[in-house]
């Protein structure tokens, strides 16, 4: 019964948004290009809805930009609700159905892969290296590593971020290398 009232909630959810030529309908990463078969989104999925992007009038374009907004900087992992949150908060506004498209790309992608590959820990695969609003977004962060940290405490490439408590200083008043 209960895929049977999923397939009509879906048949409706289609049917909707062919009616209305401004709308735009999301499929569920897990029936899109970016599917965990391709080898770079973690095998569980939290999102099992279709997202619809309306953007006939002006209180759908509100409801989507604020829905836009809080899923990017409630993520439940920090740095992420931190870089995330304050890029598309600057950047949300200026955006086109492709960007917003983007944007939900990578708003489905699970947290610790997302910021390996924003941090340059590991290198993002293909197709999440051809969105615009990932590109952007790691160029932001890389940008701002450049600029504030020192190169001792940041991660090769290919190594986890986070050193082991067994890191040493080498001096008094030498900078700590560690997560200490």
């Amino acid at each position: 019964m209960a895929s049977l009232r999923r397939a009509l909630i879906s048949a409706h959810r289609i049917l909707k948004s062919t009616s209305c030529p401004n709308r735009i309908h999301i499929v569920p990463h897990s029936q899109s290009l970016f599917r965990p078969q391709y080898g770079w989104v973690s095998r569980f999925s939290i999102s099992s809805q279709s997202m619809d992007i309306d953007l006939s009038n002006e209180e759908s374009k509100r409801r989507l930009i604020n829905r836009l907004l809080y899923r990017s900087k409630q993520r439940g992992f920090l740095e992420l609700d931190l870089v995330l949150g304050k890029w598309v908060e600057e950047h949300i506004y200026s955006m086109d159905e492709n960007g917003i498209k983007s944007l939900v790309d990578v708003l489905e992608l699970e947290n610790p892969d997302l910021w390996k590959w924003l941090t340059g820990q590991e290198q993002a695969p293909e197709p999440v290296n051809g969105n615009p609003v990932f590109i952007a977004v790691h160029k932001k962060v890389m940008n701002n590593l450049d600029n504030h940290s020192s190169p001792e405490t940041r991660a090769v490439a290919g190594q986890p971020w986070v050193r082991g408590w067994d890191d040493f200083k080498k001096g008094r008043d030498s900078p700590i290398t560690g997560n200490q």
